[in-house]
């Protein structure tokens, strides 16, 4: 089990990938339940382990923006902006990304790197 929030990590088995960090991400409730900072959570808890076991590179979907409803907007401005102040703080990551699977979720995460950025 892995609680709302938090992230573990698992080999990667027959994927190209050394390690796999799952991570469970908050269904959207309005905002009155905390998600916003669950999902700030998970980015934290999976850069975090991403650093413990020493890899070199991570690559994050849009969490929680799919089935989980969180709105676009605020879930791409917590993702950049807790990659951005995690790796701030020194790490052992030389790359991250961010994987936007269509246009608009891309334009949402180019808009807040341009926000977070300035």
């Amino acid at each position: 089990g892995c609680p709302t929030g938090d992230a573990r990590i698992t080999d990667g088995y027959n994927l190209p990938a050394s390690r796999v960090i799952h991570t469970v991400g908050p269904v959207w409730s309005g905002g009155t339940r905390g998600e916003d900072e669950l999902l700030a959570s998970c980015y934290r808890s999976s850069l975090a382990l991403a650093d413990q076991h020493s890899l070199r590179s991570i690559a994050f979907p849009s969490i929680s923006t799919g089935a989980y409803r969180f709105p676009l907007d605020p879930a791409a401005r917590i993702a950049i902006s807790e990659i951005r102040g995690y790796l701030a703080r020194g790490s052992s990551l030389e790359k991250v990304l961010t994987i936007c699977f269509d246009r608009a979720t891309r334009e949402c995460y180019a808009q807040a790197l341009r926000e977070i950025a300035t």
